[in-house]
């Protein structure tokens, strides 16, 4: 009987002192001289193309941010997770931060439909999560209070890219062609059809067609394109980088040589290395050019040609970027790193100098207003066009 009360009262200490040493732990785990965040990629998978840029940027960020200080006196530390471009991989990844690495914020991903699989995550837990990339305007809807975009939304790079295809091409007609696998080809077709109705009336899309992201051929589409009684002004094309180099170069192998619009999906070196010069008249709205009157800009090339000996490969690696200067921000006008004070910080965010652009959270919208610039390819060189404002 003695001995099982020592041993009652040894169990009990042991617990004590680990209950002790528990609430000790530092806020966000790990060294309690870092702020750990959770960064969420696409490394594998046709998304890799947009995130590994991402990625590469963000640590670039975190670097110079550390170098200079850290934020509250301590080093951010990136501790990233593949989402391998898959939906339940996103949603284990974003589970596996949260609960096991015990970060503090949440960021990364490039596509709506993976930010929508982890969001419901960092939602659950009330982590603040900073997307980089995913362009569907109701994303922050959709999930919750949590998510913030660094990016604009498709409405607005749609309305842009229609409205020069009408105000400078002259385009009155059109065909559109959507891939239904992922929501920011959807969405995005969804404001193109609208925008370019609202200009040119009912009727002015003569045609409508659609594929999937796993597809390789597009030849029964573009064989009911070609049997129009006559060829529209532009096509209108959603896709994911993968896809944009085999429809843009089965489309000009077929004969037709009509000027095509796409978005940001368009801004990767796949397209241009699998069509070669017959990558011409093609038109795409994204985020930034190497050749913007910003002075960050080439500021921000050079660190990165600098750290990986290579230029950016897509705007998407300056978004990147810009997000992680977003949330050292908030984090240190928050003064903490508990998850309300820095939701909190993000929503005041007023006027922060980005590669892409300034970022505002204004009137409750956790999607900044952000300009669109436009691209565009002649015999597989890519020049700047335009900077539209929304």
């Amino acid at each position: 009987m003695k001995t099982l009360k020592k041993l009652a009262l040894f169990t009990m200490a042991v617990a004590l002192c680990v209950g002790l040493f528990a609430g000790c732990t530092p806020s966000g785990g790990g060294n309690s001289n870092e702020i750990l965040i959770g960064g969420l990629f696409n490394l594998t998978g046709d998304q890799a193309t947009f995130d590994n840029p991402s990625k590469k940027a963000m640590e670039l960020a975190f670097e110079e941010i550390n170098a200079a200080g850290g934020v509250l006196g301590k080093q951010l530390k990136l501790i990233s997770e593949d989402c391998k471009t898959d939906q339940t991989a996103s949603t284990n990844a974003a589970e596996k931060l949260i609960s096991q690495d015990k970060v503090v914020m949440l960021a990364g991903l490039s596509d709506s439909t993976f930010v929508l699989a982890a969001g419901a995550i960092a939602q659950k837990y009330n982590i603040p999560f900073i997307e980089c990339g995913g362009t569907m305007p109701s994303l922050p809807d959709e999930v919750g209070d949590c998510l913030y975009m660094a990016c604009f939304g498709d409405n607005v790079q749609a309305y842009a890219g229609v409205d020069y295809a009408v105000e400078v091409l002259g385009a009155k007609t059109a065909w559109l062609f959507i891939d239904t696998a992922t929501d920011y080809t959807v969405t995005l077709g969804k404001y193109y059809k609208e925008r370019f109705e609202q200009l040119n009336g009912a009727g002015s899309i003569l045609l409508e067609d659609t594929y999937q992201t796993s597809d390789v051929d597009f030849k029964a589409q573009i064989s009911r394109l070609k049997a129009l009684p006559q060829l529209p002004d532009v096509l209108l094309i959603t896709a994911d980088p993968s896809c944009t180099g085999p429809i843009t170069k089965q489309i000009r192998e077929m004969g037709i040589d009509t000027p095509i619009i796409g978005g940001d999906g368009y801004d990767t070196p796949l397209l241009v290395e699998h069509t070669g010069v017959l990558a011409s008249d093609i038109y795409f709205t994204t985020h930034v050019s190497w050749s913007a009157d910003n002075p960050l800009v080439p500021k921000f090339v050079d660190a990165y040609k600098a750290k990986y000996g290579e230029h950016p490969e897509t705007a998407l690696a300056a978004l990147g970027y810009d997000t992680g200067y977003l949330l050292a921000d908030a984090i240190k006008r928050a003064g903490s790193t508990d998850a309300d004070a820095i939701k909190k910080a993000l929503s005041e965010t007023t006027g922060l100098p980005g590669v892409a652009g300034t970022i505002s959270f204004t009137g409750g919208s956790h999607v900044p207003a952000k300009s669109v610039t436009i691209m565009q390819i002649q015999k597989g060189e890519i020049s700047f066009v335009r900077e539209i404002s929304p």
